[in-house]
């Protein structure tokens, strides 16, 4: 059994993130955050491969959305709709915080009794009974997004995958995943600047959890002689092991595109995504009148 007690509540990270946000200049995507507080916390392998639930996401990152949400709250982060979060003037401002007086303030702000304690354990995922919105990172379409991308046939995710890669640039794509040709799933040509080119092999996998450094090592075996480098696609996430093994040194190198950047890239390329306009109701003007 997974022992989510081994991850550190939300608050428990809440320092460590503000750290990270002061060292990564004030900014950063989702992921320099958590790699960065990850890294200040030095958090064991085995912990940060936990998974939340039977979700694409690790239970360090579910964890870190409430923290970054929680501090949003209070007025000390700030996000855009890029998924870039920063500090704001008055995170900018501070030394540091008070985990404690964060939780305080926002258990104030949406009337939360101090017995409604959450530790964000794996028994407590249903914080919207406690008013608490979900976390802002965490948004529906991009769940909706992940569970169709799971559900889709083999061949219709690896024709997807030829029509991400033709959009970004490549030529000659083709896919070659029903000739069983030792893992590999397509190939295509990428060109820098016009002048220089690159044969890329590629896989894509429709995963729910997390590709090993096997896989890699698999997959680079399969490209042995073939291509200048590699790129492997999945809905799922990479292991640390995996990311090392795709970078290392003197081998053919593979580039990675896990399930959250894949989500990324389709909303970039407005690829089955498409941007729908709304509008915020302040419910405090109402109120005013």
């Amino acid at each position: 059994m997974k022992n989510y007690l081994e991850v550190p509540a939300y608050n428990e990270m809440m320092s460590e993130l503000f750290q990270a946000m002061k060292e990564l200049g004030g900014s950063g995507t989702i992921r320099e955050i958590d790699d960065k507080t990850v890294a200040i916390l030095k958090l064991p392998i085995k912990v940060q491969e936990i998974m939340h639930g039977d979700t694409n996401r690790t239970e360090v990152e579910y964890r870190l959305a409430w923290t970054r949400t929680y501090l949003k709250k209070v007025g000390i982060l700030e996000n855009s709709s890029r998924g870039v979060w920063s500090l704001t003037a008055t995170g900018r401002n501070l030394e540091k915080i008070t985990p404690d007086e964060v939780v305080q303030t926002v258990r104030e702000m949406t009337n939360l009794k101090t017995s409604t304690v959450h530790n964000i354990n794996v028994e407590d995922e249903n914080l919207e009974n406690d008013g608490v919105d979900i976390p802002d990172e965490i948004q529906s379409w991009r769940e909706k997004l992940r569970n169709i991308l799971l559900n889709l046939k083999p061949d219709a995710f690896e024709r997807l995958a030829q029509r991400i890669l033709r959009e970004s640039g490549f030529t000659q794509v083709k896919v070659t995943g029903k000739t069983g040709d030792g893992g590999i799933d397509g190939m295509g040509i990428v060109k820098l600047n016009g002048i220089i080119s690159f044969h890329m092999l590629f896989q894509c996998k429709r995963y729910n959890g997390t590709v090993s450094a096997g896989e890699i090592r698999d997959f680079r075996g399969a490209m042995q002689g073939r291509s200048d480098k590699g790129l492997f696609i999945t809905t799922g996430k990479f292991s640390a092991a995996a990311i090392e093994e795709a970078n290392r040194p003197g081998t053919s190198p593979i580039d990675l595109i896990d399930g959250d950047e894949l989500v990324d890239k389709l909303r970039e390329l407005q690829l089955g995504v498409a941007p729908v306009n709304d509008y915020v109701i302040d419910e405090a003007w109402f109120l005013s009148i």
